[in-house]
């Protein structure tokens, strides 16, 4: 039987990406969304991928969420933490409300859906969790705080967690991508993101395929021996 894969923001952008590529490697793909229902709709009738909504910074939501998805899906066995947002600015002008906003939902989330699926993961002694981080949880990058602190957490969160799951066969590691061709990436003013694109030594922008192919590689089977580990997919921006 095909084990269930959860993607929190699974329906667009890197999230999209990853949902395809688990589902061509033979999971039961479920995606995540928070808010855009036309595209959830039309992301489900392209892909066959079914969509909840729920708001995943909110610990209840949830909790409720992985018990519905697990009594009309299965047994969550593979869990991909990608849902994101950025609130950027400079320290002089981020507020608390910006603030807790990206920790929420970028670090919040990951503690609220390993929470829900954990027990789960350990009784039944099988497991995969990737979270998804970022190079500028590694590197930093000046007018986002906010995000930097929430992707560098995600990064202690992932080492700390693989050491209470090991034993149960329960992997949990994290991929950092660089720049993506996104549309939150494309939005950045085009100087910008020329002198962005210079400074990778690949010489262009990832593609969300490049991130999914990460996450196949270590929610398969056979990555058992791989936990606590951050893949950076960075195009040698930043060799960490």
């Amino acid at each position: 039987m095909a084990r269930v894969a959860l993607v929190t923001g699974g329906q667009r952008g890197i999230g999209a990406a990853i949902s395809e590529a688990l589902q061509a490697a033979g999971r039961k793909v479920v995606a995540s969304y928070a808010g855009n229902d036309a595209a959830a709709q039309a992301f489900t009738e392209r892909t066959g991928i079914p969509c909840y909504k729920f708001d995943v910074g909110d610990f209840a939501a949830c909790q409720a969420a992985v018990q519905k998805i697990e009594a009309e899906i299965g047994p969550i066995e593979v869990l991909v933490n990608n849902a994101g947002i950025t609130r950027d600015a400079m320290m002089k002008r981020l507020t608390r409300d910006m603030w807790d906003q990206v920790i929420d939902t970028n670090l919040g989330s990951c503690y609220n859906m390993c929470k829900a699926v954990w027990d789960g993961m350990n009784a039944r002694k099988f497991g995969r969790i990737v979270n998804i981080g970022s190079v500028n949880g590694q590197a930093g990058q000046m007018g986002q705080v906010n995000y930097a602190a929430a992707k560098s957490g995600i990064h202690g969160f992932t080492k700390a967690l693989a050491q209470e799951g090991a034993r149960n066969h329960v992997t949990v590691n994290a991929v950092a991508p660089g720049y993506v061709d996104t549309e939150m990436v494309r939005a950045v003013p085009e100087d910008v993101l020329a002198k962005i694109v210079a400074r990778i030594p690949i010489g262009r922008l990832g593609k969300a395929e490049d991130i999914a192919r990460g996450v196949v590689f270590l929610t398969a089977d056979e990555a058992e021996f791989i936990t606590g580990s951050t893949l950076s997919i960075n195009g040698g921006q930043h060799m960490y």
